[in-house]
């Protein structure tokens, strides 16, 4: 059986080192690099599932949509077997299929089965938290204003799980917009990689036009989301440039540029790899701003260090704001080896930068 695979965008690979000149700028040249940064819990977890699946069960193993947004480690898995496909009815009937980071709605859960296809749920658990906060709130018969971006896999995840309860508000300009039914039972939630500035705006004029709104349980932007943009705050007050290294589909690192301009940074642009740097970019640029956003394998990031080093940015200094040491267990299908021992990598959340 063919099986078409997600059309994803062709990787630019990493090309020749040494293209940046060493020009001369007012100033000493240096590198402020943010820490925490790059992969988060949730993410080591969903790309060892892929890894742990294909070395258990054999190439292929299938995938619904990208594990996680980022075009270097889909391609990576690619190379080991790894087919990306866009639903579940591309998958052969009784193969392995991974449901990737972002999480699924009840529907796609149930097409799978109907195939009789042998589903690894990857999906990050702070998402599932948030899929189990929208069904408990659905039950109750509450309305659920979800704070995402329509379109976006965790958004149509978690807005399945109670299709009939909720409404998604794309920015804090829709929260002047939106109407319900029962202004005293109406509570938000909110997609997990936003903004958190621009949720609490938008969570503000709901809140004006809402008054009995409810809060979630606990914070639905996840820690990692959240520690990356206070570092990259802290990062973009001294910086006259910030270089985001991630990918254009992945929410949370394109809000690391949006992030870095509002606070300080004289210019910043986002990167999937290295040789994107340009030469433009850095005249009169004396202190560079890195960071990666949360799907970014950290090797990534050395080659910008090296593309910039290159130009002149030898001096590196980190600016750490948090530490993190959360790890989540695999799912329940990957924690042991072929032969029923607990696996020695049970665990997702190697140790980051």
């Amino acid at each position: 059986m063919s099986t078409p695979a997600v059309k994803l965008p062709v990787p630019r690979v990493p090309g020749r080192r040494g293209r940046l000149q060493d020009i001369p700028v007012d100033g000493r040249k240096r590198v402020l690099l943010a820490s925490p940064r790059g992969y988060c819990a949730g993410v080591d977890r969903a790309v060892i599932a892929v890894e742990k699946a294909l070395e258990r069960y054999g190439a292929p193993v299938y995938v619904r949509k990208q594990i996680v947004h980022n075009i270097h480690v889909v391609t990576e898995l690619e190379a080991q077997g790894a087919i990306f496909v866009d639903e579940v009815d591309e998958v052969p009937e009784g193969a392995h299929v991974v449901f990737s980071a972002h999480g699924v709605a009840p529907a796609v859960v149930n097409a799978a089965s109907a195939r009789g296809l042998h589903a690894i749920d990857a999906t990050c658990p702070l998402v599932t938290k948030v899929h189990r906060e929208a069904v408990r709130f659905a039950r109750d018969d509450y309305e659920i204003l979800l704070i995402g971006h329509t379109g976006h896999e965790e958004v149509e995840g978690t807005a399945g799980e109670a299709p009939d309860h909720v409404t998604i508000v794309n920015s804090p300009a829709e929260a002047d917009t939106v109407e319900v039914k029962d202004p005293s039972k109406v509570v938000w939630l909110s997609q997990t990689t936003l903004s958190v500035d621009e949720t609490m705006e938008t969570v503000s004029r709901l809140r004006t036009r809402f008054p009995e709104l409810h809060d979630p349980p606990s914070d639905d932007i996840c820690y990692a989301t959240q520690n990356r943009q206070v570092a990259i705050k802290k990062v973009a007050k001294d910086a006259d440039l910030v270089i985001v290294v991630g990918s254009a589909n992945s929410s949370n690192s394109v809000r690391l540029v949006e992030v870095a301009l509002e606070h300080g940074a004289k210019a910043a642009y986002r990167v999937d790899y290295a040789p994107e740097v340009q030469q433009e970019w850095l005249d009169g640029v004396a202190t560079v701003g890195v960071t990666s956003g949360a799907s970014v394998p950290e090797v990534l990031v050395q080659e910008v260090l090296e593309e910039l080093a290159g130009a002149g940015y030898r001096d590196v200094e980190q600016v750490r704001t948090a530490e993190e040491d959360l790890m989540f267990s695999l799912p329940k299908e990957l924690r042991q080896d072929a032969t029923g021992r607990r696996d020695d990598r049970a665990l997702g959340g190697r140790g980051r930068p």
